[in-house]
């Protein structure tokens, strides 16, 4: 496996050594020498937030830990801060981030596997959205773009902001012509391991899919997504 389609909590090298001596580093796109980014880390884990770091920095970005991050922000205006999101309260948080002004760069890392959170986390405010146990690359990518005005962000979090809805989709919302696909082949007794290989995603990523799915159409289950495509004939068409 190649170090950085590595989880970022074992990404951890001597990069962060570089953190800890103090040395600024300038943030840089190929062929272009820009301003330092300075970047905030905010989760409990000090292995994720060393792991962040190593991750970061070897991309020009000086990474740091700051215990308040109000007061880094107006410190370092352009900064970008990942915030990691465990519970209601750290939505309160970045809720209160992201009203300052000039309006900040805020990612919101997530946790646990909640869509629901993502999305509130970007009606608060955040410009992007990834889960905690993403890869280096996936995370350097999502830093970079959001830096870049770029909003990121799972399949997930994306159908239900479109949904504009905080909780599950009204009935009645049809699905996309190949997630009829997906609840035809389900009916028709394929497993989520052989759908996913089909479809060409991950078991993991094809389950988040899936239940992204059922909150779009409103329903809980995988049952109750066949029972209604059938009722709603979305199978004949």
């Amino acid at each position: 496996m190649r170090n950085h389609d590595r989880p970022l909590a074992g990404s951890c090298h001597a990069l962060s050594c570089r953190l800890r001596s103090g040395q600024q580093l300038s943030g840089h796109r190929e062929g272009q020498v820009t301003a330092t980014v300075h970047v905030a880390v905010l989760d409990p884990l000090p292995v994720f937030r060393h792991g962040v770091a190593a991750s970061l920095s070897c991309l020009g970005y000086l990474v740091e830990e700051p215990a308040n991050a109000e007061v880094w922000l107006r410190e370092r205006p352009g900064g970008i801060v990942l915030l990691t999101l465990c519970c209601t309260e750290d939505l309160d948080r970045l809720t209160a981030l992201c009203r300052l002004r000039p309006r900040p760069l805020v990612v919101a890392v997530l946790s646990a596997d909640d869509a629901s959170l993502g999305m509130r986390a970007m009606q608060a405010g955040a410009r992007s959205v990834v889960a905690r146990e993403v890869t280096v690359s996936a995370l350097q990518r999502a830093v970079s773009a959001t830096l870049d005005g770029e909003a990121v962000m799972p399949t997930e979090v994306a159908d239900l902001l479109v949904t504009d809805r905080g909780g599950r989709a009204p009935r009645g919302s049809v699905p996309s012509a190949e997630q009829i696909a997906w609840l035809r082949r389900l009916s028709d007794g394929w497993t989520v391991t052989r759908l996913a290989l089909d479809a060409g995603y991950s078991e993991r990523a094809m389950y988040r899919l899936l239940r992204a799915l059922y909150q779009r159409i409103g329903v809980s289950t995988r049952l109750e997504a066949i029972v209604l495509a059938h009722d709603k004939g979305w199978f004949e068409n």
